[in-house]
C-alpha cells in the first residue's frame, strides 16, 4: 500500500489539490496577459511534459531492497499563473482509471524546472504527501514524502505511446 500512496504522492501529478478550481483546461484571461505570459523555457518545459510517461525507479528511506519500477503518465501540463501550473495525470490503481489535474508549483534553478508540491491532502488516501522533482533533458530526479516514510525517485521522460487503433 505504501508504494500506491507513495506514487499517488508524486502529486507530481496525481491529487485533486486545493488549486483545482484554477486547473482548467484553458489558460484564465490573466494567465495570458503580456505581463503572465510563458517563456520560451516554461513553454518548452510544458511540451516536454504533455503527451509524456515519467519512467523510472524509486526507493524507500531505511529499506535494504533494490530500487522498484515506476510509470506516470501525464497528458497535459499547463501553467496557470506565476509558478502555479495545473499537471493532467493519469491514475491507475485497481479498478480506477483517471486523469486528474494535479496542482504544482514549477520554480527555476537558473534554466532547471524544479516541481515541487507539499502537504497534499487525497481525498480516500490520506494527506503530508509531498515530491519535489528536477528535470533535464529527458531525465527527471528527486524526492518524496508520505508522511513519515520517503525515498528518492529517477527515470527518463519519454513520448507517451500512441493508443492501438486495432479492434
Amino acid at each position: 500500500m505504501n508504494v500506491v500512496l507513495r506514487t499517488i504522492a508524486l502529486g507530481v501529478f496525481l491529487s485533486v489539490g486545493v488549486y483545482l478550481a484554477q486547473a482548467e483546461d484553458e489558460p484564465s484571461p490573466a494567465a495570458t496577459s503580456p505581463a503572465d505570459a510563458m517563456t520560451p523555457q516554461e513553454q518548452a518545459f510544458a511540451e516536454l511534459l504533455t503527451g509524456s510517461d515519467l519512467v523510472g525507479s524509486f526507493t524507500v528511506d531505511g529499506k535494504e531492497s533494490a530500487p522498484k519500477e515506476d510509470r506516470y503518465s501525464i497528458t497535459k501540463a499547463v501553467r496557470i499563473k506565476g509558478n502555479r501550473w495545473a499537471i493532467h495525470a493519469r491514475i491507475k490503481y485497481g479498478d480506477v482509471d483517471l486523469t486528474v489535474p494535479v496542482a504544482v508549483e514549477v520554480d527555476w534553478a537558473g534554466k532547471t524546472p524544479v516541481l515541487s508540491v507539499s502537504d497534499l491532502k487525497i481525498p480516500g488516501l490520506g494527506s503530508e504527501f509531498g515530491a519535489a522533482l528536477l528535470f533535464q533533458g529527458n531525465r527527471y530526479a528527486g524526492t518524496w514524502q508520505h508522511g513519515q516514510v520517503g525515498g528518492h525517485m529517477w527515470g527518463r521522460i519519454e513520448r507517451t505511446p500512441a493508443k492501438s487503433t486495432a479492434p
